[in-house]
């Protein structure tokens, strides 16, 4: 069979079998030229979901007349121009693909506008061949305009879906690009009629704007910078998750990306807090210098690889932790608190209360707020402590307990208490720490609490769990990792990179617990496990750690590996040991919980992502009630 040069039209419509998939993937790669050329207005007209018109309309700088053949001819572009500029390239498009591709499947019309033009100039292509160049009516810019997407390719366009199907990824390709560049006025209309328009604003105003108010009342922003890294955006809380990763938008340098790496960064730092059948939400923008990523991977330019993954990995990750944590400041020397465990007698229902000393207040239902900030901080400066708020209870309140309160804060030393008297109104902000003080035990599940906004709602089960978690968890990472050999080595059948991944990492390996030896060309040998694994599938875990290792980085990856099983397991004790529903509470015990979990990290959510905690204010309560109408 003879070699033949294929035709070019075939060559440019092969091309667009990989860049241009569908109407949406049309519009993202002629919406990205826009905002290379500097566009701040961008209007974008659909019909029938992109199907029979794409018309992309922008003020940015525009095409020469001698370069508008250029722009629709396959490698031609103004992006780079060297190896150098491609391994640093900060455009959105650089390969000179799209247009090319798109003017092979589509009737594409382009006209353009140099502000020193006197006039406007257009150029027309149909199965990839190119008119002359002609004059055109257009005030600055340039406009695209590709019509009857596949219609010499009928084999391809019967593989896209509906109308309105395909509007929606368009749609969604607009909201990515929106989020990414807020600096930009967006302007989108479908069928004549407009449907979305995004203004000028900030990365948070647009967010809100695309996401919706729910999300931004149930997300945390972080800004944190390493070094040339840097991670800004909104994290959904966990109970913000969704069933789908339809709320998930991840850019790295103005670039919306879907990398295995960072999604799986991002998944860590969810683990201890979020429903494993949930998932989050987020925007999250990450910062590098352009020679640190390589975005020439892909055709559709939304996989990307680092030059260092590992620390952008461990980067993306801990920032996360910390912002959905809330690093709390626990006072050292916080030794009197009230045990909560199923063992815990009468006796130890009497012990010492501890000040509150933590270091943020949990944000949840409408709530939000710092003990760095406001009322609180003044008090903690000032050397203050927290004191139980009189409470206007009309029933038999055991005066013991305020006075057990007042002795352990060192106020009230009275040796006969009296009741306090009741006063009206709720307690003040300046005395009442963010998660108030116990009121009554509800059917054996929950306490309730009053703040400074209202009432609180705990689950005393979940709330418990997740300290005695975060705890099991501090003790254990003080220690030294010890080993448990196995009576009889583990052999498996294992491939060639299996066996390269145990020898390159052997030494990392053996700081976690393993020990993981080739015996054979195809097989290895585990001799060892991490000793609180030792119950664990042998084979399982190690196939997984080398999995990893090859994935993540040797060190990095066991860590994670063995951080997975090692928090399953602690959650399961945690959870066994957790006080459980129809435990009796005394006053003094669940005053002790709701310290406690002022002082734990990731508070708001037991171990399997569920919430601990709700506040309903005085607002909530006053409208359930009808008080003022």
């Amino acid at each position: 069979m003879a070699i033949r040069l294929l035709p070019d039209l075939l060559v440019s419509q092969i091309a667009a079998g990989e860049v241009v998939e569908r109407p949406a993937s049309a519009l993202k790669e002629v919406l990205e030229n826009s905002l290379d050329a500097g566009a701040a207005d961008i209007r974008i007209d659909l019909e029938e979901g992109g199907i029979k018109l794409i018309r992309v309309a922008d003020d940015g700088a525009g095409i020469a007349p001698e370069e508008l053949p250029l722009a629709l001819t396959r490698h031609a572009t103004s992006k780079i121009f060297s190896l150098e500029e491609l391994e640093r390239v900060a455009s959105l498009g650089f390969r000179g693909e799209a247009l090319a591709s798109i003017a092979s499947v589509a009737r594409v019309e382009l006209s353009s506008r140099v502000a020193a033009q006197q006039h406007a100039w257009k150029i027309v292509a149909l199965d990839g061949v190119l008119g002359q160049a002609e004059p055109a009516a257009l005030s600055r810019g340039t406009v695209l305009e590709a019509r009857d997407l596949f219609f010499n390719t009928p084999a391809r366009r019967k593989f896209l879906k509906t109308a309105a199907t395909e509007y929606g990824h368009c749609d969604e390709t607009l909201r990515r690009l929106a989020l990414a560049h807020p600096g930009c006025t967006f302007t989108l209309a479908h069928n004549g009629r407009v449907a979305r328009r995004y203004v000028v604003s900030d990365w948070q105003a647009r967010a809100l704007e695309v996401l919706g108010e729910d999300f931004a009342e149930a997300a945390r922003t972080l800004d944190e910078a390493a070094g040339p890294l840097r991670l800004f955006g909104l994290a959904g809380l966990p109970a913000y998750s969704r069933a789908g990763r339809d709320a998930q938008y991840l850019f790295v340098n103005g670039r919306f990306v879907r990398d295995k790496l960072l999604n799986h960064a991002i998944r860590e730092a969810y683990r201890d807090v979020l429903h494993h059948e949930r998932h989050p939400a987020y925007v999250l923008f990450l910062e590098l210098p352009p020679e640190g990523v390589d975005v020439n991977v892909h055709p559709a330019k939304t996989e990307v690889r680092f030059r260092d993954g590992r620390g952008v990995h461990q980067f993306v990750r801990r920032v996360l932790e910390r912002a959905l944590g809330k690093e709390r400041n626990t006072a050292s020397d916080q030794t009197g608190t009230a045990s909560l465990s199923p063992a815990s007698g009468a006796a130890e229902s009497s012990a010492a209360l501890p000040p509150y000393e933590s270091g943020v207040l949990p944000a949840r239902g409408g709530v939000r707020g710092s003990a760095g900030e406001g009322p609180w901080a003044e008090r903690k400066q000032a050397g203050a402590t927290w004191s139980q708020a009189q409470m206007p209870l009309h029933a038999n309140e055991p005066s013991a307990y305020y006075q057990m309160v007042g002795d352990a804060l060192g106020h009230n030393t009275s040796p006969n208490p009296v009741r306090p008297e009741p006063v009206e109104g709720p307690a003040d902000v300046s005395t009442t720490p963010p998660l108030g003080y116990a009121l009554a035990q509800l059917s054996g599940i929950y306490v309730l609490a009053q703040n400074a906004h209202g009432l609180i709602v705990v689950d005393m089960h979940a709330a418990h769990e997740r300290i005695l978690y975060e705890r099991l968890k501090s003790a254990l990472d003080s220690r030294q990792m010890s080993s448990q050999p196995l009576l009889i080595p583990l052999v498996f059948a294992a491939t060639a990179l299996e066996i390269s991944a145990a020898e390159e990492g052997r030494e990392a390996l053996a700081g976690m617990g393993f020990e993981i030896a080739a015996v054979s060309p195809t097989h290895l040998a585990v001799r060892a496990l991490p000793g609180m694994l030792k119950d664990a599938d042998a084979e399982t875990l190690a196939r997984e750690v080398l999995k990893d290792m090859r994935e993540f980085g040797i060190s990095e990856a066991a860590s994670q590996t063995l951080t997975a099983h090692r928090n399953q397991l602690l959650a399961t004790l945690a959870c066994h040991g957790a006080v459980r529903a129809n435990r009796r509470l005394t006053l003094p015990e669940m005053n002790a919980l709701l310290r406690d979990m002022e002082a734990t990290e990731r508070a708001d959510q037991c171990n399997h992502g569920r919430p601990t905690w709700f506040q309903l204010t005085l607002a909530d309560l006053d409208k359930h009630f009808m008080r003022g109408k």
